[in-house]
């Protein structure tokens, strides 16, 4: 009898932080099978057209989502501009560099073309980063869709929500499975560093006034020929690629990196430097499949954290403002 009471407080005690920590909106597979049936067709369709155009657009898509979803819920929160009362999250530093968000506003453009009012911009967020992912190489997932639109900004909860890139190894873990995402998952997903590239003002911190032990010389001398100055202007277009053999590629290049001391940025390196993570740099090394599994599981994970219920969220006719009542 007391071990009956004692699971039947244990499965309250999970309905309870399952309702809270996940929230009570419904994510499924094939949410718009009867509302919008090619949404998804439409919205990779908007994704290969935009890559080819600005083949960026494939990194920032997966960039967005990360920024979205770690900051209370996959909501769409960051895409809000400044008015009305609300402050962007954009003007946040830890937001700095982001781009592209005007091509958010093409795929929605297209999918309300075929379906007014149906498709949330939090589920284009998502599906974007999903199929963004292939174009750089990845491999392509299945994922829930049905996620609603915040009709607020969360610009005061960035800093305690999104990891910086000098943040401590211990503590961008602690971030990460605040959410649900494990040390293997975490590791997996700064694998996205692979693509892309960084702003100055997040890098001379190691390379000025003296460089980094742990950064190899002569990959120090390419940073600062990227970075010459110790004071970058945030405005310039000063950047450095973490992957200089394939920074277009989502592949296990930038563990081999990590590996050889050519961590760009200071979470990069404590990736390979702190006993915890290590071991998952070495095999995500060892083998792409791995990592490509790894990283798949992880963009699940993080694109499901704390959806929106239909009471509380939204679905915006522009991503960009909260709909008029």
């Amino acid at each position: 009898m007391a071990n009956h009471k004692l699971l039947c407080n244990l499965s309250f005690i999970f309905l309870l932080f399952f309702h809270f920590h996940f929230g009570t909106s419904e994510i499924r597979l094939n949410y718009y099978s009867e509302t919008c049936p090619n949404a998804e067709e439409i919205i990779k369709e908007q994704v290969i057209s935009l890559y080819n155009k600005h083949g960026n657009t494939a990194v920032s898509w997966i960039r967005t989502l990360f920024h979205d979803c770690m900051v209370k819920s996959c909501d769409a929160s960051l895409l809000l501009e400044s008015i009305n009362g609300i402050q962007s999250e954009k003007i946040s530093s830890r937001n700095m560099g982001m781009r592209n968000f005007k091509y958010i506003n093409t795929i929605k453009d297209a999918v309300e073309s075929a379906c007014p009012l149906t498709v949330s911009c939090a589920d284009i967020v998502a599906l974007s980063a999903r199929d963004g992912a292939v174009m750089l190489g990845g491999p392509r997932i299945e994922m829930k869709t049905g996620r609603k639109d915040s009709k607020e900004s969360h610009l005061a909860e960035i800093d305690a929500s999104l990891p910086n890139h000098n943040d401590s190894m211990m503590y961008v873990l602690a971030r990460f499975q605040s959410i649900g995402i494990d040390v293997e998952g975490t590791v997996a997903l700064l694998g996205a560093h692979s693509v892309g590239r960084v702003h100055c003002v997040n890098i001379v911190d190691r390379l000025y006034p003296t460089v980094d032990p742990t950064l190899d010389p002569n990959y120090a001398e390419y940073l600062k020929g990227r970075c010459p100055h110790p004071d970058p202007d945030p405005t310039a277009v000063e950047y450095a690629r973490n992957d200089r053999d394939t920074p277009m590629i989502l592949d296990n290049s930038y563990y081999k990196n990590l590996m050889n001391h050519k961590g760009l940025l200071t979470v990069d390196q404590e990736l390979v430097s702190n006993p915890i993570t290590s071991p998952f740099v070495e095999k995500m090394a060892a083998d792409n499949d791995y990592f490509h599994e790894q990283f798949s599981k992880a963009l699940l994970v993080l694109s499901e954290n704390n959806p929106l219920s239909e009471e509380e969220g939204e679905v915006r006719t522009d991503c960009r403002f909260v709909n008029k009542d």
